[in-house]
């Protein structure tokens, strides 16, 4: 990792320990002795702990993108490439220390005025959003494609996060046939 730039070797350093650890439980001393920065180095780059926080929720969301558009592609257009969301979290619960959604994980633990984290988090949900309604518009035969997606989006996050304080699969599962239910009524 050290012939990463100063700053790459940080998120990524962060990310792990935020995502592991959580926001908290995760100082600034830990991220700089197993990124192998020193202070002064990590200031040039982030004025704050909140700072790097945020790198870390925009560098969580570019993977999960980026990994969901290459498993929905995957799948033939119509209802089964919308399927393939809920397959995802699936897939993902079964990934080595597999702890939920990050960005739900990070909210829990800011205060409620902390707004440079809870805007991102609301802009990364909101992004996310629309991506979901545009996939079943554009895959489904759904008169009103803002509900379905608001539908699928909460059975999404309700998957991700109950089957991380659960520890198994049954939430996922339960996704899995409202998921399926939703779409035959839209297809």
């Amino acid at each position: 990792m050290k012939k990463l730039p100063v700053r790459d070797r940080l998120i990524n350093t962060a990310s792990e320990l935020f995502y592991q650890k959580g926001y908290n439980r995760t100082g600034i001393n830990e991220i700089l002795e197993k990124a192998g920065v020193a202070k002064a180095s990590m200031y040039q780059h982030f004025r704050s702990k909140e700072e790097m926080c945020v790198e870390y929720l925009r560098h969580m969301d570019q993977q999960l993108m980026k990994d969901l558009s290459t498993k929905v592609e995957s799948v033939p257009e119509g209802p089964d490439r919308v399927m393939a969301v809920i397959d995802f979290v699936h897939e993902f619960f079964f990934q080595k220390n597999f702890r939920g959604c990050w960005s739900l994980n990070t909210i829990a633990e800011m205060p409620h005025d902390d707004l440079l984290v809870n805007t991102e988090i609301q802009n990364q949900k909101k992004r996310f959003k629309a991506w979901l309604q545009k996939l079943v518009a554009d895959n489904l035969k759904a008169n009103r494609p803002e509900e379905v997606a608001n539908h699928l989006y909460l059975l999404y996050e309700v998957a991700l996060m109950e089957s991380h304080l659960f520890r198994a699969e049954w939430p996922i599962l339960t996704a899995k046939g409202m998921f399926e239910k939703i779409i035959k009524e839209n297809s």
